[in-house]
């Protein structure tokens, strides 16, 4: 069964690629989408109960008056970018430090891999909050931690392939041609050893959005007036009782949205790992 045929088969997949989708449509579309103006106040109406569907607010108002829902629309631009932005750089750079970690090995592989170890000592959100405080608040230092967090687990599975390819014999036969060790490290061994890569990639989505939210729930990520979950949590934590629905709808969003990252990480890992998929 070829690959393809492999990821229809998987529901786990499917319903992560639907949720992601969804996610997706509503974060280029979301000021289309939102119901009212996600920044506009009215304290007259401040922590408004839901009116279900067909009211005027769906999911009720905040401290401030405003939509929940349109801005629950509108932050998940915020999330899905500082997601993606983040696992890309932590994918490309630790790409590279497992790669030449794996394929030259020695007393380089030892630097690189003891300098991801002393990274791996630190609890992740526990770094990212300190690299956020030192550099300063805002997304995109959010999103420079984030990134700095996730390279080693990606070093780690890098290198891992590297040592187990690089000794195979269409890596040895590109040698006997004469091939530079670039393009055999970059085209024949990293290719060949690209699907796990993408499933820690893939899974890493969610941890980045529950990391980016938890550091504007500190107000260490997103600031005013820059919508975020975590700004939207943060700012209803003083009415959880007497206005719980704005902390539990914006909750559910990053459920929801982890949820999609994890299930198709979990369906990629089954579909390039058949084995793991038997066993579960």
């Amino acid at each position: 069964m070829d690959t393809k045929k492999k990821f229809l088969s998987s529901k786990q997949a499917i319903v992560g690629i639907i949720l992601i989708g969804i996610l997706a449509i509503i974060a280029i579309f979301a000021y289309e989408i939102a119901p009212h103006d996600p920044y506009e106040q009215n304290l007259f109406l401040r922590y408004q109960s839901p009116d279900g569907p067909g009211g005027e607010y769906v999911l009720g108002t905040d401290n401030l008056g405003r939509c929940v829902l349109s801005r629950i629309i509108v932050g998940t631009r915020v999330s899905l970018l500082v997601g993606f932005v983040a696992v890309g750089i932590s994918l490309i750079l630790g790409i590279i430090l497992g790669a030449i970690a794996g394929y030259v090995g020695g007393w380089l592989d030892e630097v690189i891999m003891r300098l991801m170890d002393v990274i791996l000592a630190f609890p992740s959100i526990l770094l990212a909050i300190f690299i956020v405080a030192v550099m300063g608040s805002g997304v995109v230092n959010a999103m420079i931690a984030i990134a700095i967090v996730r390279i080693p687990s990606m070093a780690r599975v890098t290198r891992s392939q590297v040592l187990s390819l690089k000794e195979e014999e269409f890596v040895e036969a590109a040698m006997a041609l004469g091939a530079s060790h670039f393009k055999i490290l970059f085209k024949h061994i990293l290719m060949n050893g690209f699907a796990p890569m993408m499933v820690i990639a893939t899974l890493g989505m969610g941890t980045a959005i529950v990391t980016e939210a938890g550091l504007s729930f500190l107000g260490l990520g997103a600031q005013p007036p820059t919508i975020s979950w975590g700004r939207m949590l943060s700012g209803a934590r003083d009415a959880l009782r007497s206005a719980p629905h704005v902390t539990t709808y914006s909750g559910l969003a990053i459920v929801f949205s982890v949820l999609g990252f994890n299930l198709l990480g979990d369906g990629l890992r089954d579909i390039f790992d058949p084995k793991l998929g038997k066993n579960r």
